[in-house]
């Protein structure tokens, strides 16, 4: 329904998308918004930008509950600094005071100079 709404590119369903999200109430789990987001860019061509915009306006309406609001809003700024929404979103559901490593050296680097704490790489070599 998310990605009717925000592509449009079913009228009907579309059409009934604007329905639900305006008379409401709507609750979007974290993991919708997970799902549609790599639907909009990899099937859609989305670039990080406006899925980043459409998806930080969601808790704005007064309608709209998203599944653990904070964390998808942390996670959507760190967006910003070109961290994927995936990662991101992984990153900021660990439990508190949990370190979280990746082979994603990328992301790492990307979450580091965002200044995401409690995040690392994988070492390339383990002692045994």
């Amino acid at each position: 329904m998310l990605v009717r709404l925000l592509t449009g590119d079913d009228p009907e369903q579309a059409a009934a998308s604007r329905v639900v999200f305006a008379d409401g109430p709507v609750w979007i789990a974290k993991t919708v918004m997970l799902e549609a987001e790599r639907v909009l860019r990899s099937a859609y061509g989305f670039e990080r930008g406006p899925v980043r915009e459409a998806f930080t306006g969601l808790p704005g309406l007064s309608n709209v509950q998203v599944e653990d609001a904070a964390t998808v809003a942390r996670a959507l700024e760190l967006m910003r600094h070109g961290v994927d929404f995936s990662d991101a979103l992984h990153w900021n559901s660990r439990p508190a005071g949990v370190s979280f490593v990746s082979f994603d050296k990328e992301f790492v680097r990307r979450a580091k100079r965002a200044g995401a704490k409690g995040v690392s790489a994988t070492p390339t070599r383990f002692s045994q």
